[in-house]
């Protein structure tokens, strides 16, 4: 039988998503045919300790946690191949295997769709915190923004003010939330967070969340057609029944990590067992050659680098209380609302920002 581990957070500020990682590969676990046995080890606090206590085992696969920080450092810590689900920002590496779009990608769609419908937008202000996760996004956003004309100017997260037509703003989620609360309402003509791309994290702004526009990894309401494994309804319908909720995006990306190590393992030969003491290095051959499409999207590697370039992050609006594809054209649910207009919410601090420019839009 395949034996899988997989490290993951499963306590601390991250063990929401970790755990409905968890819950999606124990179905990829029960779908898969052959019968797969998975065991899953915290990664908080210590993801390279529990590394070391999955490696001891000898797992045919090894699937890496949730959250750029522990995945990085468990790819750091060994030379097995990695199966990275949970991780945007891990450097390419020839024992890491990546699912998700890369960090630098998540606000191309946001400029490129403004840039499409607002061509005079000039500036973008980018603001980050001092992570590599923050890093890495702000720096995606000004080589995008640089490419389409727009002078990006990077800055810290918790400046007070800022200015520019459009707003691109990157940091954890409590950075993040704190961030709306004294950059909005503004005068930004369109503005982006990475935390708005997500269900839950900022619930709490209200009527302030409109118009804002996030990076979406994955979203249920816009499946692709997958050539491998099962489709978006069925693994949505499979995981309500498990967990008794909606699929996060970090379900998805782990669940489509064991389908696409399913099929590297029929294409490498059968199974593990078959593949004798060298089976990372012959699954790693077949990813890197492999283009396929599962219920997450599209995968494929760049075969001499292995970036995953096949994967491309959604673009989302919140648009009357729900999240709606706007970018890219092909998978967009709805038009872009541009410009941003607001109205101050009750008991908000409204500033603008920065060198006296109105709390409402040009027209």
């Amino acid at each position: 039988m395949l034996r899988a581990a997989l490290i993951t957070p499963l306590s601390g500020p991250l063990a929401g998503y970790g755990r409905a990682g968890e819950i999606a590969l124990r179905l990829w676990a029960e779908w898969f045919t052959g019968g797969v046995e998975l065991f899953a080890l915290d990664a908080h606090p210590d993801p390279v300790a529990a590394l070391r206590r999955a490696e001891r085992e000898r797992p045919h696969l090894l699937f890496g946690p949730y959250g750029s920080g522990p995945a990085r450092a468990v790819a750091a810590a060994t030379t097995r191949l990695v199966w990275n689900h949970g991780g945007a920002r891990v450097d390419p590496a020839d024992h890491v295997i990546t699912v998700p779009a890369p960090a630098e990608t998540y606000f191309q769609g946001a400029i490129a769709a403004v840039h499409a419908v607002d061509p005079a937008a000039r500036r973008a202000a980018v603001l980050h915190s001092g992570g590599g996760f923050a890093r890495a996004v702000a720096a995606g956003a000004v080589a995008a923004a640089a490419a389409l004309g727009l002078r990006a100017e990077p800055a810290a997260l918790d400046v007070d003010a800022a200015d520019g037509d459009l707003l691109l703003a990157v940091g954890s989620f409590a950075e993040e939330r704190d961030a709306t609360r004294r950059l909005l309402p503004g005068g930004w003509r369109a503005a982006a967070f990475v935390a708005a791309g997500v269900e839950e994290v900022l619930a709490g702004l209200g009527a302030l969340r409109e118009g804002l526009l996030g990076p979406a990894q994955w979203l249920a309401s816009t499946p692709p057609s997958p050539d491998e494994g099962p489709t978006v309804g069925e693994f949505v319908s499979a995981f309500r029944r498990r967990a008794g909720s909606a699929p996060p995006y970090p379900a998805a990306q782990a669940f489509a990590a064991g389908v696409i190590a399913g099929r590297c393992l029929r294409d490498a030969g059968g199974g593990a067992s078959g593949l004798g003491g060298h089976h990372d290095a012959a699954l790693l051959a077949v990813a890197r050659a492999l283009d396929c499409t599962t219920l997450f999207g599209r995968f494929r590697l760049d075969p001499a680098t292995g970036r995953q370039v096949g994967h491309q992050v959604l673009t989302v609006q919140w648009q009357d209380g729900v999240r709606r594809a706007v970018w890219p054209p092909e998978r967009a649910q709805a038009p872009l609302r541009h410009p941003l207009t607001r109205r101050p919410v009750p008991g908000s601090r409204s500033r603008s920002p920065g060198r006296g420019r109105p709390s409402s839009p040009p027209p």
